[in-house]
């Protein structure tokens, strides 16, 4: 008002004489004389941080005068309102959280304490928006952030039966995302929760791979690795905003503790073995992708890669020669995954083995083409496997009985016939057999067999009794694998064709067989039982490691050349650092084999050692 009244003055007389504006003098003056005045200053700030402690105490406060006299305090100035109120409403606030802290967190547990910061934090923002200047929005918070976070992170993250630990386990996913948004407002507070969860993560892993109890089964073992996987992924997903950060250190632990037990590459394998046999029938496609995803998954983490391709093929030659995979879109499927992931030389073998059961059917249809006589026996049905390929086996012969021989070495003829520069040799350990059986009381039976529980039963045609020593001679197959035959056909209920004397549940040289007449079935078809894939034996495993070192050696010597070709002179330690590098997509090199390797390597004089510096290395061309 007095500002209109002078206005003239204002605008002519005061730019000319560079005076103060009368609006701007106005306001100095009441600021000098009223709100700096001794009585009023002093009354006028305990009143304000009063009523902000009341209304933080519960009470209801006039928002709208609290609104009035903050903004009269802006308009002298911001540096009015930060000395007369702000930093004095700073310091108090301070004073009350840390108070307010240490009582909630003698009594309350993590997520409880956790709701009440929350609450606290978000009261102040909403002050700051009723009546104090945005800019303190920014310092409250850091107040209330400092004092009931920061302040007792450690505490929290640790606090006894209901620390981050707990909520992991308990999977509380509302608990973990509020801690996650608290913690990530302080400086160094997600690593703070970061590194718990890892040291968590990686001590459970640490359990899961190396308690002998949980390692007896191969599927159950993968299975909770996926099963801790997936918990961690909607962890993260849900509570942790999916952070690259947290997946990052989510993938570092189990990379960490999958390669503590160097089993693993097997274990996958047979998880696969076991869902491709069985466990995907009546699966819908997407559901067997999101299975092969998991697999794939687990498979990136392994340091050893090269096993696991020992153990697949091993276990999808079986699955393919005896016909029990559940879906070929399936296998290839995941050979395609495989195929994306290491490239064209880690599944070039198990392309050509699905090449090879497809070329078989060919052959066989053209081998009954050209002999239509054959059609009235037995049938026969020939894989022929390349033998780079498939996983090599010891070619161990037995004794055919005279019927399928004589059809096998048709069959040699022809298919010699066909293809030149070829050699066959039978694999019959690795095929089966239909056939059909008459017992005691007239009972018929088609047996499902392997080739030799065929070669044994056959023997029966022409005795009652045979000696464990006759059966071994006639057939000549090697003893262990007559052994556990015999087991499978004499000791197993409900699959016992034959019996023996004495009866026990081993096979002893000196045990008696005889067919057993008292058999019965409630079916037609009987499979006997042939030993499926499962875990390896002791030195089994100590014969695939050996061959797996094997095939390694030309993998590095290769990389070696490979890399001293391009660089021709380099020091043996950015030798071994290069190597490591190039051959970790299949498996992590031991320093140790790549040293012998260069010294191979010197011998046959593709590279030599400098004559000054004994460590350095010259490629030789």
């Amino acid at each position: 008002m007095i500002r209109d009244i002078l206005m003239y003055m204002d605008r002519t007389y005061i730019p000319n004489t560079h005076k103060t504006p009368v609006h701007e003098l106005g306001l100095n003056l009441w600021r000098d004389n009223v709100i700096h005045s001794s009585k009023i200053q002093s009354r006028l700030l305990s009143m304000l941080l009063e009523l902000v402690h009341r209304e933080r105490t519960g009470e209801v406060i006039d928002r709208g005068l609290m609104r009035n006299i903050i903004k009269m305090l802006m308009d002298l100035g911001s540096s009015v309102y930060q000395e007369d109120f702000e930093k004095p409403f700073l310091e108090v606030s301070a004073e009350f959280y840390m108070g307010e802290s240490q009582k909630f967190i003698e009594c309350c547990d993590c997520g409880d304490y956790l709701k009440k910061a929350e609450l606290r934090l978000n009261e102040e923002i909403e002050r700051v928006t009723h009546y104090l200047d945005v800019k303190s929005e920014v310092k409250i918070t850091n107040v209330v952030e400092k004092e009931m976070i920061a302040n007792h992170m450690m505490r929290l993250v640790h606090m006894e039966n209901s620390g981050l630990v707990n909520m992991l386990l308990d999977d509380k996913y509302e608990d973990l995302g509020r801690m996650y948004n608290l913690f990530r407002r302080v400086p160094n507070g997600l690593s703070t929760i970061r590194d718990v969860m890892t040291s968590h993560l990686r001590e459970i892993g640490k359990q899961l791979v190396t308690d002998a109890e949980k390692l007896k089964d191969p599927v159950e073992f993968v299975q909770r690795l996926l099963d801790e996987k997936d918990k961690y992924d909607s962890i993260i997903s849900q509570a942790f905003s999916n952070d690259k950060t947290f997946q990052n250190a989510l993938n570092s632990s189990f990379e960490y503790f999958i390669n503590l037990n160097n089993r693993s590459p097997e274990f996958i394998s047979l998880f696969v073995d076991d869902k491709l046999r069985k466990g995907l029938k009546g699966v819908s496609e997407e559901d067997v992708e999101i299975i092969l995803d998991k697999v794939m998954m687990l498979f990136r983490y392994l340091q050893e890669k090269d096993v696991f391709e020992k153990y697949y093929k091993q276990h999808l030659a079986k699955r393919l020669l005896s016909g029990k995979t559940v879906s070929d879109d399936a296998e290839r499927s995941l050979i395609v995954k495989l195929k994306t992931e290491c490239g064209y030389q880690f599944t070039s073998k198990l392309e050509g083995m699905f090449t090879d059961m497809k070329t078989s059917q060919d052959t066989m249809q053209g081998f009954y083409a050209s002999h239509p006589e054959l059609t009235d026996g037995p049938t026969l049905v020939v894989q022929v496997l390349t033998t780079g390929s498939w996983p090599t086996q010891p070619s161990i012969t037995c004794n055919l009985p005279a019927e399928t021989s004589a059809l096998c070495e048709k069959f040699r003829s022809y298919y010699l016939g066909t293809h030149t520069g070829r050699r066959l040799s039978w694999q019959t350990n690795m095929g089966t057999a239909d056939i059909k059986a008459t017992f005691g009381k007239g009972q018929k039976h088609e047996l499902n067999v392997s080739t030799y529980q065929m070669c044994v039963l056959m023997l029966f045609n022409n005795a009652d009794r045979l000696s464990y020593k006759e059966v071994e001679q006639a057939t000549g197959i090697p003893a262990s694998d007559l052994k556990r035959c015999l087991q499978s056909m004499a000791c197993v209920k409900g699959k016992n064709v034959l019996r023996k004397e004495p009866m026990s549940k081993d096979i002893g040289e000196d045990d008696a067989f005889f067919v057993n007449d008292k058999f019965t079935s409630k079916f037609y078809k009987v499979k006997i039982g042939t030993v499926v894939a499962q875990k390896e034996s002791e030195p089994e495993k100590q014969e695939t490691r050996q061959r797996v070192e094997e095939d390694r050696k030309p993998q590095i010597e290769a990389a070696i050349v490979r890399i001293m070709k391009s660089r021709r002179v380099l020091d043996h330690n950015n030798i071994i650092a290069e190597v490591t590098k190039q051959l970790q997509s299949r498996f992590l090199a031991n320093p140790t084999e790549i040293k012998k390797r260069i010294e191979s390597l010197i011998e046959r004089d593709f590279l030599e050692r400098d004559n000054n510096d004994r460590k350095l290395y010259r490629y030789l061309a």
